[in-house]
């Protein structure tokens, strides 16, 4: 069971932000761990294996593939 309160906490990602990278540049300097590329799932979302940050992807963004 997703928890809503987690999905509403996640950082919401638009095609413009991507390929999405955390720590993003929004986060203090203090809180910085090695940049780690995100994979979103098939529902648009991804978790940073460093700090647990949630990523989401903006209804409609279209990822690219290369």
């Amino acid at each position: 069971m997703t928890n809503p309160k987690a999905a509403a906490a996640a950082v919401e990602l638009d095609g413009k932000d991507l390929p999405a990278h955390c720590p993003n540049p929004a986060m203090p300097l203090w809180s910085s761990h090695p940049r780690v590329f995100l994979e979103f799932d098939a529902h648009g979302v991804a978790k940073c294996p460093y700090c647990g940050t949630a990523y989401s992807l903006k209804p409609g963004t279209v990822v690219g593939h290369h």
